[in-house]
């Protein structure tokens, strides 16, 4: 399923990303005059939600399982009722690895989801979605099923990294734009902050601040200077006098519209001041039909355009790679920054040709179409972190 919330950072990122100059080092420790994460310490994030009974987070699209002190990854799994074999191979560890209290481990499937056969919004059938409860997590005796906590809110949902080989801590924090130590609290790392090629790590969310309350109006009426003494009369009001002329009647609101119409200056002619970098348009990345529209309104950020797997992706304007991701199944999601402050996303893609930070042109081919039922490409256009039409921008 594809996670908008990832490609909504992921943007943020890669904007923050390449405001800076060209070659700069991701990893803050050495730099004295580099990345100042101040801005990231200024952002409040949230804290971890608590798990349920089993130590389980869930959210709309994955769960995660927090350990407990003297867990193994083996525990985990008997504990929320998996086979530890497939928990172990989709967090690149080993059953007997010991885990630390607190500490984050991602669950390959939802165990609460139910089959319904239907394809999810990205195009994908959940195929994996049955849960497994009938793995006995007591000594001989089938307990009845804990129940689950409550989904967590959608806005709420975290992005997932999966850590690729070289990174680390702090060059993912830098990544998001948040602070390493609510990065280190969120997935329980230890006080070096290591992380493991492979590993899924939580992207903190932002504290979502309380609503403002609006003062009401005060009703008490303030005292007239007119206001007469105690004790005496107040005064008779004058009669209009019938020698002095009423004032002139109040214009129309029409005739008052095109008075200030006819003051106002002309307009410039925005097509003569639009410059060459604005006035880009954006090919289509690949030939086909509109099979999902853009719909904000439905969580639809983006547009599916139908292509048999093995098509080649295109670059759909000139820019740079700004980043490049995966998501826990692994499927890529591409970013391109261009000349005119727009971002394009490309997902359900794979085979790719290009490498973060590469220059493309327009119409470069930057991977292939990934196979689906049906087969199909995600496209987006954002301007900055907001997501627009795309077909607004697309000749």
């Amino acid at each position: 399923m594809l996670n908008h919330r990832r490609i909504l950072l992921l943007c943020s990122a890669a904007t923050l990303a390449l405001g800076a100059c060209g070659d700069f080092d991701l990893d803050m420790r050495n730099s004295g005059n580099g990345f100042s994460t101040a801005e990231a310490a200024r952002q409040a994030t949230a804290s971890r939600p608590r798990p349920d009974d089993r130590g389980i987070i869930s959210y709309p699209d994955y769960q995660v399982a927090v350990a407990r002190a003297g867990d193994t990854v083996a525990s985990v799994a008997q504990r929320v009722g998996m086979s530890e074999s497939e928990l172990a191979r989709f967090n690149a560890l080993t059953p007997e690895t010991s885990l630390r209290a607190g500490e984050v481990v991602a669950l390959p499937r939802n165990l609460d989801a139910q089959d319904t056969g239907s394809p999810s919004r990205s195009g994908e059938i959940e195929i994996s979605s049955l849960a497994d409860s009938a793995i006995s997590r007591a000594e001989g005796t089938t307990p009845t099923r804990t129940p689950s906590a409550a989904t967590q809110p959608a806005d709420q949902q975290p992005l997932q990294h999966r850590v690729q080989r070289g990174e680390t801590a702090f060059q993912i924090a830098r990544l998001y734009n948040v602070a390493p130590r609510a990065l280190a609290d969120w997935n329980g790392l230890d006080p070096e902050m290591r992380v493991r090629e492979g590993q899924v790590l939580l992207i903190p969310v932002a504290d979502q601040p309380a609503p403002e309350r609006r003062s009401e109006p005060q009703a008490a009426a303030q005292p007239s200077e007119d206001v007469a003494a105690p004790g005496t009369g107040s005064a008779t009001p004058l009669p209009p006098s019938a020698s002095a002329p009423l004032p002139e009647p109040a214009p129309p609101a029409r005739e008052a519209e095109e008075a200030a119409e006819e003051a106002r200056p002309p307009s410039p002619a925005m097509e003569q001041e639009r410059t060459e970098s604005a006035a880009t348009r954006f090919v289509m990345p690949v030939e086909g039909r509109i099979i999902r529209a853009y719909s904000p309104s439905r969580n639809e950020h983006g547009i599916g355009i139908a292509a048999s797997s093995g098509t080649a992706v295109r670059a759909a304007a000139a820019g740079r790679v700004a980043a490049i991701t995966e998501d826990t199944n692994k499927v890529p999601v591409v970013v391109i920054q261009h000349e005119n402050g727009l971002l394009s996303v490309y997902a359900q893609l794979e085979n790719l040709t290009v490498s973060r930070g590469a220059s493309v042109t327009q119409g470069q081919t930057i991977g292939r179409v990934r196979a689906g039922d049906p087969s199909f490409l995600h496209f987006e256009i954002r301007d900055g972190l907001n997501s627009v039409d795309p077909m607004r921008h697309l000749q």
